[in-house]
């Protein structure tokens, strides 16, 4: 088994380095409405290292979020085994983590991965349905509709192959997993906590204004302009 403690020194520090950073973000997922109990997760690849393995660090299973910390994180390899990392022996990753490993494994651009149970996206997840792509918003952060991938249950790496099976052929990054919620993917965990919030606030948008009418999908090429511009102009160099 991996021991963190007898791993290199940069590798030791970029692991508690992403330790922090995910306690922090799972943070984010309460306060903007996603998470009820101790559903949902957040998880960040660590940067690599000459000679080192390949990890990341995701939530603990069934822990409060008012117990979260950093040193409570668990860090796995992306096989999604938990290493010796200084935890408690019981202390289990989180029920997702196959999930996850599976989408590090085969998509080395994805740097975080956030799964949450928030109402609206995963209402439209519940009928396995995609969310046009009927708002600029959706146009600038998705680059078009949210897919719905296939159904399946957790226990494998069922749900993380669906997952990269569907996000491999959009620009998306949100998946809505049918009959069982959103997924999203960035090239940190930041960025796809981001994608998580925006997911569901234009869920929940798209939802109320399909009680007045049916809302007019944009044409293709005017979303186009406004993902290269929003990926490409938005904002301030090295911010997301």
């Amino acid at each position: 088994m991996t021991v963190l403690s007898e791993l290199p020194q940069p590798l030791q520090q970029a692991v508690a380095e992403t330790r922090q950073r995910v306690s922090d973000l799972h943070a984010e997922l309460p306060r903007n409405e996603l998470v009820v109990w101790t559903a949902g997760n957040v998880s960040e690849r660590v940067p690599t290292h000459d000679g080192g393995p390949e990890l990341f660090v995701i939530k603990p299973s069934g822990v409060s979020y008012d117990e979260l910390s950093a040193d409570v994180m668990v860090v796995c390899t992306l096989d999604g085994q938990k290493i010796d990392d200084g935890t408690a022996e019981n202390l289990q990753p989180s029920s997702d983590t196959a999930a996850h490993a599976y989408v590090y494994r085969h998509m080395p651009e994805v740097g975080g991965v956030v799964h949450t149970h928030s109402t609206y996206a995963t209402a439209w997840a519940a009928r396995a349905e995609p969310i046009p792509c009927v708002l600029t918003m959706m146009a600038d952060e998705f680059g078009g509709d949210i897919p719905v991938g296939p159904f399946a249950l957790i226990g494998d790496d069922s749900i993380g192959r669906g997952i990269v099976e569907t996000l491999r052929s959009s620009r998306s990054k949100a998946v809505l997993m049918d009959r069982h919620g959103p997924f999203t993917i960035g090239k940190d965990a930041r960025a796809a906590v981001k994608a998580a919030v925006l997911c569901e606030e234009v869920a929940r948008t798209v939802h109320f204004a399909r009680a007045y009418g049916e809302p007019e999908r944009i044409p293709q090429a005017q979303i186009d302009s406004l993902y290269e511009r929003y990926q490409n102009v938005y904002g301030q160099k090295g911010t997301s």
